[in-house]
């Protein structure tokens, strides 16, 4: 049986606003492999609530991505770190960290994920990492990367993961008084590879608009 579709209806569309959070969660099918990637933005003045939740969730985006871990580690066992900076001020989320990416397969692919029961973490595989933070009737935050778990540079076999979605976070939600010399860090080098691999592809197609705001969107 499938769903049927679905569709806006009078009764639960409403017109959105330049007042308030946007998250849009978006992706494709390609013939080299499946996207799945969600930004939050903010087109007005976020509140001081928004933006610190917002931070939160991104500082757990980037302890999880950045983090280095011993050969045959669950999933399940590292996850708390996308949600410790929530935690520490009493948030979280009610929803899984991430799930593994198919190749041109299914979007949420079994058996990689940060769940209890899925299999260890292997270098290859793809996985997504995405936090978030909810408040009912207010607003909704999710940052999610597709990343590969790759090998890290040390002694001993260990592993950490890539991220491989290319794509800034709002500027103007980031609290940066909240993030660490070492999550600064690893924001700047990541806006260097967004700037290395998408500015040159934009001015290939002549889009200067998107390349402008790639440039803004990326600056240190």
């Amino acid at each position: 049986l499938t769903p049927p579709p679905r569709s806006p209806s009078n009764g639960s569309s409403r017109t959105l606003s330049a007042r308030e959070m946007y998250l849009f969660d978006t992706g494709g099918q390609y013939l080299d492999g499946t996207t799945d990637i969600t930004r939050t933005v903010h087109w007005g003045e976020p509140t001081p609530l928004q933006k610190e939740a917002y931070t939160r969730v991104l500082m757990g985006n980037i302890d999880l991505s950045r983090l280095i871990f011993p050969s045959n580690t669950a999933g399940g066992t590292v996850e708390s770190f996308a949600r410790r900076a929530l935690w520490d001020v009493g948030l979280n989320y009610g929803h899984g960290t991430g799930h593994g990416i198919g190749n041109f397969l299914s979007v949420h692919e079994w058996p990689v994920g940060f769940q209890s029961n899925n299999v260890p973490l292997e270098a290859g595989m793809f996985t997504s990492i995405e936090p978030g933070y909810y408040r009912d009737g207010e607003f909704g935050i999710r940052i999610e990367d597709v990343s590969l778990v790759v090998e890290a540079r040390t002694e001993k076999p260990f592993l950490t993961f890539e991220v491989v979605s290319l794509v800034p976070y709002d500027r103007k939600l980031i609290d940066l008084s909240l993030l660490s010399p070492e999550q600064i860090r690893y924001l700047n080098s990541y806006y260097e590879r967004i700037r290395a691999h998408v500015g040159p592809e934009l001015r290939r197609q002549r889009l200067e608009e998107a390349y402008a705001w790639l440039q803004e969107s990326t600056e240190p």
